[in-house]
């Protein structure tokens, strides 16, 4: 599995509405230049994302995107779904888009198959129990040991 540009773009605007989210509505100029995102490719992006529920948006005066939800209550994983499907290394292990596999001789004795469901429900796991909010965490404590052991001198 590989996360596309598209997944990226959509957590990466994300986290940037939940960062900014005590300002309310925020333009998708501002999100396309800080996060360095095409302005066009943003625009459908944040557009699936409101379609779907995680995002409000305003037009006019003060308009823009905010979160439809607390980061706490956004999964990494209902995101990369709701952008690039099925988390599954294989379509044959996919939960949601399952197809077999044209090569395979019994499915039901695949340990190929096996291997590759074992490692589908881990990487669901991971994403799934992982929120905006931990990533929002994860990226201050990052930032903070960034900067341990600069020494400033003037």
């Amino acid at each position: 599995m590989f996360l596309t540009k598209r997944s990226k773009y959509a957590l990466r605007a994300l986290l940037f509405l939940a960062r900014e989210q005590a300002r309310g509505t925020i333009l998708i100029q501002e999100i396309a230049e800080k996060e360095k995102i095409p302005k066009k490719f943003l625009e459908s992006i944040l557009l699936e994302l409101k379609n779907n529920g995680l995002l409000s948006s305003r037009r006019g005066k003060g308009g823009g995107y905010a979160l439809e939800y607390s980061p706490e209550k956004i999964s990494i994983g209902s995101v990369i779904r709701l952008i690039d499907g099925p988390i599954a290394p294989v379509r044959c292990v996919s939960q949601s888009a399952y197809a077999p596999c044209e090569d395979c001789l019994d499915e039901k004795t695949c340990v190929i198959r096996y291997l590759m469901k074992e490692t589908r429900d881990v990487i669901a796991s991971v994403l799934d129990k992982t929120t905006l909010q931990e990533l929002l965490q994860r990226e201050n404590k990052l930032k903070a040991e960034a900067t341990e052991g600069f020494v400033f001198e003037i």
